[in-house]
């Protein structure tokens, strides 16, 4: 087990290594923590390996110019100047908020970014300010459309974060495929099978195997098939990738750089770099903000006292599971899977920085 801090100081360490400065290392940082803490390792500790062979592809920016390249009072375009996407994210979000404060709704679609980690991070930026956030972005194309074997959306998470006066805020932060990638390489890390709808093969088949991608298979839809309603999982994600990339003329479908070693790099491009959209909206724009959090605190009550199924667990409000992982996890520590160690140590020694394998 590793503490919070150990863990957020070699994370510092690592992208001060690879030219970021203290502010943008810390921006990074608590991203990658954050999904820890969450429990969502998928998004955490485990990708470090995927942004330092991106730093030594020369793919990503260690010293972003990041900047607005179009506006009007409530929207923007962010231009990300290739930067590690959790970087682009935060300052797109704390635009969207900028806005919001003065047009009571703000709106930011990014452009030229990266992989940005769990979208939940930035949709709840908003709560500390009485607003509702919201988040998406495109990402690796390994998704197929319903009926089809070809590749070209990616895991597209949309996030929603909402506050609430004595009650935890509600926090919805979830991709449009049944399964994140990177719970796909947890998996495969521990030598587990996945769940038959998750992935399917080259040819169309249903597979269980979570290493699947690596031969040409894809991931599924929300549904999993027709019959269960893959198709409304496509027609999210396809909103997701329109609002993150055709609007803000980054990459969308097939055409996003990838992150991952196995996809290539297509010669084809329709924008610039990967994309992300955010939202924030004053809720004093539509009511009172102290009568609005009552309401919500009313919502949540009444879908907590919601009656269970007989054996079933009680019925649980966005963002719970997340936050009871949180207060346990910083309590006992953080697990990192032999296997993710190894591949830290190896970058640490690379760069220059101590690492403790336990």
């Amino acid at each position: 087990m590793y503490t919070y801090d150990y863990l957020l100081d070699f994370t510092k360490s690592i992208f001060i290594k690879m030219g970021c400065s203290k502010e943008h290392a810390l921006m990074a940082s608590k991203v990658f923590l954050a999904a820890e803490l969450r429990g969502l390792p998928s998004h955490g500790m485990i990708r470090i390996k995927d942004y330092f062979q991106l730093w030594e592809a020369d793919r990503i920016n260690t010293r972003p110019d990041i900047k607005i390249v179009h506006q009007t009072s409530s929207t923007a375009v962010v231009d990300g100047d290739r930067a590690i996407g959790m970087v682009a994210a935060t300052r797109s979000m704390e635009i969207a908020i900028e806005k919001a404060e003065k047009a009571g709704t703000g709106w930011v679609s990014t452009r030229n970014s990266n992989h940005f980690g769990i979208a939940g991070y930035y949709a709840m930026m908003a709560l500390e300010h009485d607003m509702i956030g919201l988040t998406m972005t495109n990402a690796n194309p390994l998704v197929a459309p319903t009926f089809s074997v070809s590749r070209l959306l990616g895991t597209n998470p949309v996030a929603v974060a909402v506050p609430a006066k004595t009650q935890p805020p509600f926090v919805a932060d979830f991709s449009t495929t049944p399964i994140a990638r990177g719970k796909l390489a947890v998996a495969e890390k521990k030598g587990e099978k996945t769940l038959p709808g998750y992935v399917q093969d080259s040819k169309g088949d249903s597979s269980v195997d979570p290493s699947i991608l690596k031969r040409g298979g894809s991931m599924l839809t929300l549904g999993g098939d027709y019959e269960h309603g893959s198709h409304k999982g496509y027609c999210m994600s396809a909103i997701v990738d329109i609002f993150s990339a055709v609007l803000s003329n980054a990459n969308f479908g097939p055409f996003v750089p990838p992150s991952v070693a196995y996809l290539p790099v297509l010669e084809e491009k329709t924008g610039e770099g990967t994309g992300h959209f955010f939202g924030a909206m004053r809720i004093d724009a539509f009511q009172e903000a102290s009568e609005f959090k009552i309401k919500m605190d009313k919502w949540i009550e009444t879908f907590r006292n919601a009656k269970s199924a007989p054996g079933k667990p009680a019925v649980m409000i966005p963002g719970d599971p997340e936050r009871k992982c949180e207060e346990r996890i910083i309590k006992e520590g953080i697990n990192v899977l032999p296997a993710i160690a190894k591949e830290l140590k190896k970058i640490s020694d690379q760069l220059g920085v101590d690492f403790e394998v336990n």
